[in-house]
């Protein structure tokens, strides 16, 4: 099999990972020396020696490690077995450490697992499935070395383009392939308004151009602070930043623990998902008991279709979790801007293709946040003689990343807030990718908008696409071996003529999802559920099971054919919801192996063949949040934020709002100097 590992490879990514993939003692605003530190918890990931240990087991593995024939893809901690996990305390020795490593050779995928203590490997599956790992280091070096002058020299015109970023049916492949973007206009710095790619086939060294296009003027491209020429009329907003005079309310323990006020879990940086939350529990207000919410949640996969079917466009559907990774993609995230003043800092640290350790500065950050915004209030103005006026700020405690996807940026929010409830959000901002077209205004295309787009600018189109975001949520309430997904329906109800004045009204009630199947949810806002996750066993003191729901926020659904090839592989966004059985090796929805995967191994095929009962089970959680994006010119240069969020909140969890007694805030507490 050769070595075939299709890329989208875009400029910026290649300049941005080229300064973050620096030499390992990179400086770091993070309080941990990884030089020198140690594991503390089950879950922290691998360490600076971890990963050193790791590549010299494999190299005593498979000579190829060592000669620099075998590449290593991704690399990341085994997780011990997750009841060994759970039953874990502090100062409890730690489980066996092993590392999951993802690899490349002699032209064929290895899934290795290597076990640290006895300096073995102890599985090594080749090609567990059709398809390749993460992109790498070396993939985009290679895409450095193209020049313009390749290009007038290296021209073919027959290469399959069709399979770089998917599988469309061939059953054979000719070379490896890079999509690059050719900078031709250098006035600008917006690398992603040149609408100029090229397919760059490594082995032999053949280029593909998609043919002349009309580059667009770099007139009002630019976008850094500074740099910027074009008058904005817009009054200055003064600085402003929340204040903390007795500092931070939130700590970091041993690397990797975050405690704040009700609130404790475990967060991970993580070559692929990028931020990983795992083992978040809330205090219960009543009894002070620690309970179990969520044992693990991380964005899965992160799937990009562009709507242009012709040759060179078809084919764009990313996958950006699965073929280039959230961690390594993630920038130093940027004081003040991307982060308040009062954040905590969290780095990462991946494997080279070496297998040498990496330094990710500044990659996550923790930060409390007030907006003004109340948690509760009441005003009582019917009792006469009485003044009452009560309201408690609303303060959350908010973990951070953002990753720049070649011309895209997401930035992931996880917030947790005292009563109980989280939010996730994904925000996109960045660039667009766009098309370039003979046409300066949109009287002149006729019918030709619907084809791709609509015209942004002069000879530039942005084409229409879709984000979908897939989060795994292993949601454990109290017992992680006895949940359920029930179903609650609003259903209406007609009244009987003489019954009532009324001529309908909705009534409740819920249906507990017995297998798999029946927890495959397509939203509709004329058939309306609430989603619970309940635990049958812990009862309140009226009876109700303890539990959380699942509020889905804004979204959108793919329109896409399923029979559509890349549809095919991202049929984890068929239906916005689904619940499985718990197994620790499905954890990424589009499966193991991204690169040219076939969608034999997503969450939906799991879901259908296996249909699982989920009923009193240890069952996970799937959510698929989106966007519809169709371009317009106000996301030239840069387009502005837009976000979405979904929340996971308590349903019956606690026996009565558990911030009541919250102290409120008093001038005093904020004396300034």
């Amino acid at each position: 099999m050769a070595d075939l590992l299709f890329h989208r490879i875009a400029l910026t990514l290649l300049l941005s990972l080229l300064f973050l993939f620096a030499t390992f003692g990179s400086s770091s605003r993070t309080r941990i020396k990884y030089s020198l530190e140690k594991p503390h918890h089950p879950l922290d990931p691998l360490m600076s020696h971890e990963i050193k240990r790791v590549r010299t087991i494999l190299s005593g593995h498979d000579p190829g490690f060592e000669s620099g024939s075998a590449i290593i893809h991704a690399m990341a901690l085994d997780e011990p077995e997750k009841q060994r996990v759970v039953r874990w305390k502090k100062g409890d020795r730690l489980p066996p450490r092993r590392a999951e490593v993802l690899a490349m050779s002699n032209g064929e995928s290895h899934v290795l697992t290597v076990d640290l203590s006895s300096g073995r490997v102890v599985s090594d599956l080749v090609n567990p499935t059709f398809g390749y790992p993460i992109l790498t280091m070396n993939d985009i070096v290679a895409a450095s070395q193209v020049r313009p002058t390749m290009i007038q020299n290296h021209i073919i015109n027959k290469i399959n383009i069709n399979k770089i970023n998917g599988f469309f049916g061939e059953t054979d492949t000719i070379c490896k392939i890079l999509y690059i973007l050719i900078l031709k206009n250098k006035s600008s710095k917006n690398l992603f308004w040149v609408p100029n790619s090229v397919f760059f086939c490594s082995v032999p060294t053949w280029i593909f151009d998609n043919g002349p296009v009309p580059v667009p003027k770099s007139t009002g491209t630019e976008y850094r602070h500074g740099f910027l020429n074009e008058t904005v009329h817009i009054d200055r907003v003064n600085p402003m930043s929340m204040e903390q005079p007795d500092g931070p309310s939130f700590k970091v323990e041993d690397g990797y623990l975050v405690k704040w006020a009700n609130w404790n879990f475990h967060i991970k940086p993580d070559q692929r998902a990028g931020m990983i939350i795992s083992q978040a529990s809330v205090r219960d207000s009543k009894t002070g008991e620690a309970r179990s919410v969520m044992y693990k949640g991380f964005a899965s996969e992160l799937y990009v279709p562009y709507m242009d079917p012709e040759e060179g466009w078809y084919s764009k559907a990313f996958m950006d979790a699965g073929e280039f990774g959230l961690g390594p993609t993630s920038m130093p995230l940027v004081p003040l801007n991307d982060c308040p003043r009062n954040a905590y800092y969290i780095d990462g640290i991946f494997a080279s293709p070496k297998g040498d350790p990496i330094l990710q500065p500044n990659m996550i950050c923790l930060f409390e946040r007030y907006a003004g915004d109340t948690s509760w209030r009441h005003s009582e103005i019917l009792l006469p003689g009485t003044n009452i006026r009560e309201s408690r700020a609303k303060v959350t405690l908010v973990a951070r990343m953002a990753c720049s996807v070649g011309n895209y940026d997401y930035t992931f929010d996880w917030e947790f807030q005292m009563d109980g409830l989280i939010r996730v959000t994904v925000a996109a901002s960045g660039m667009l990718m766009v098309k370039g077209t003979p046409y300066t205004n949109v009287q002149d295309l006729g019918e030709k908008e619907a084809d791709s787009g609509p015209l942004i600018s002069e000879n530039v189109i942005g084409v229409v696409h879709d984000h979908f975001i897939t989060f795994h949520l292993d949601i454990d309430i109290d017992e992680p071996a006895n949940n359920s997904f029930v179903k609650v329906h609003l259903e209406k109800q007609r009244l009987p003529p003489g019954e009532s004045r009324r001529k309908s009204y909705l009534k409740v009630k819920k249906y507990v999802a017995k297998t798999e199947k029946d927890a495959q949810i397509k939203l509709s806002m004329y058939d309306p559920y609430e989603f619970h996750l309940v635990n049958p066993t812990r009862r309140s003191r009226l009876g109700n099971p303890a539990g959380y729901k699942l509020v889905p926020g804004a979204n959108a659904a793919s329109l896409l054919d399923h029979d559509d090839p890349p549809q095919i592989r991202g049929a984890f966004t068929n239906n916005q919801i689904w619940v499985t059985r718990y197994n620790r090796s499905e954890q990424w929805a589009g499966g193991l192996l991204m690169y040219q995967s076939r969608g034999e191994d997503t969450l939906q095929v799991w879901s259908d063949r296996r249909d699982r009962s989920i009923e009193n089970e240890d069952i996970v959680l799937w959510y698929t949040l989106g966007f519809h994006h169709v371009p317009c010119q106000e996301d030239f240069p840069v387009m502005p934020t837009i976000a979405a969020s979904f929340e996971l909140k308590p349903v019956n969890f606690f026996e009565s709002n558990p911030i009541l007694g919250i102290t409120p805030f008093f001038e005093k507490d904020l004396q300034v100097c």
